[in-house]
């Protein structure tokens, strides 16, 4: 079953008072001197304005930005629009237009030109600063590395208790025993389990 399409009163009206306004600013446009498809262009160009001002208003609201240039310019295509009604109400003789009104009537595609570039393109917001490249030092030319920091040396053993000295004699002397040479350092410090520098420093009193 088809559905019913129920006119919407609101939409009504809107369909007529867009008419109305229509033609009261293509009436106005022709007696400025504006004729043919020059006369149909100018309401054109006054709805597409305030459409466009309407449109930029809600998004800049909903973005949270200020809107002042948007209001101003929707103040300028309802003034044109609003100016055409009264105008054509009987206040001015449609066959003797003023000088002042065919100069505003010429002048208006320039106007409205300016008003929807502005509208359409939105400036571009500021980015984010790039972070400064990093510079390494080394590779420039005159320029010296930091030198790395030194490790730390073990300090030298001085003393070396001496029953831990005789321990060491007699692993030696077992070590020669068997093997017939003298102990080396390094085997010296695995039998002693002790680090190396005292490992040493014990070495020195076996000679």
């Amino acid at each position: 079953m088809p559905r019913l399409v129920r006119p919407d009163a609101v939409l009504v009206q809107a369909v007529i008072a867009g008419a109305l306004s229509f033609a009261h600013l293509h009436d106005l446009a022709e007696a400025a001197g504006q004729h043919g498809w020059k006369a149909w262009a100018y309401p054109v160009s006054v709805d597409l304005l305030l459409v466009a001002a309407w449109h930029r208003l809600r998004s800049l609201r909903d973005a949270g930005e200020p809107s002042r240039a948007a209001w101003s310019w929707f103040a300028v295509a309802l003034a044109a629009s609003l100016g055409a009604n009264v105008a054509t109400a009987g206040l001015l003789d449609l066959r003797d237009v003023p000088d002042w009104l065919r100069i505003l009537v010429a002048g208006w595609p320039a106007l409205a030109f300016l008003g929807g570039t502005l509208l359409v393109h939105r400036p571009t917001p500021p980015s984010d600063p790039e972070p400064p490249p990093v510079v390494d030092r080394a590779t420039e030319p005159g320029v010296q590395a930091d030198p790395l920091p030194a490790l730390p040396v073990p300090e030298p053993v001085d003393t070396v208790p001496p029953a831990l000295v005789a321990h060491a004699q007699k692993i030696a002397a077992d070590h020669r025993t068997r093997t017939g040479s003298d102990i080396d350092t390094e085997t010296l410090r695995s039998r002693l389990g002790v680090p190396s520098p005292m490992a040493e420093a014990i070495a020195a009193q076996l000679v």
